[in-house]
């Protein structure tokens, strides 16, 4: 399974979420799940790196980056792709995901659960930050779909929801 991982980027990142994502990064690479992300700071790098942390995992971080030059990206991805297209890479990186994951977060994460609405993808929103996860988990974008964006607040939580999906 491909898990997306969308949430707050360097600026917007606690030391508490940072840990989290680290811990959270941990548990999927010990499961095995290919981990994609927008292969940047924040969130995405503490996931990156609790994967890596794992060593002989058969897991994979991919990055998608939004700007051309790799050397940007975090440095505890195994595959990188550096797009060129900005924002527009949202879509290229909710539409390479089974699920996603999605922990606090601004516009670019609120971008990103939109597209994953749009596109009928289940959305895991933690609710142990402020942010966009937080304020979406349990909501309904529009009468459209319903049910897909679902709420959780610690990894055995999650784990029972990814069981179960």
């Amino acid at each position: 399974m491909q898990i997306g991982i969308i949430g707050s980027n360097e600026s917007q990142c606690s030391n508490e979420l940072y840990e989290f994502a680290y811990t959270l990064g941990a548990f999927l690479g010990q499961k095995g799940y290919t981990v994609l992300n927008g292969g940047m700071q924040g969130t995405m790098e503490a996931v990156s790196k609790g994967v890596k942390s794992i060593g002989d995992t058969k897991s994979k971080v991919v990055g998608v980056l939004p700007f051309e030059d790799a050397k940007k990206a975090n440095k505890y991805l195994d595959i990188t792709i550096p797009t060129g297209i900005g924002f527009a890479r949202n879509s290229v990186l909710v539409l390479s995901s089974d699920i996603l994951i999605a922990l606090g977060g601004g516009a670019g994460t609120l971008n990103e659960i939109s597209y994953a609405w749009q596109f009928g993808k289940k959305v895991f929103c933690y609710t142990g930050v402020e942010g966009w996860s937080k304020r979406l988990a349990g909501q309904n974008l529009d009468d459209r779909k319903e049910g897909l964006l679902v709420g959780f607040n610690s990894i055995e939580e999650l784990c029972k929801l990814l069981t179960n999906d």
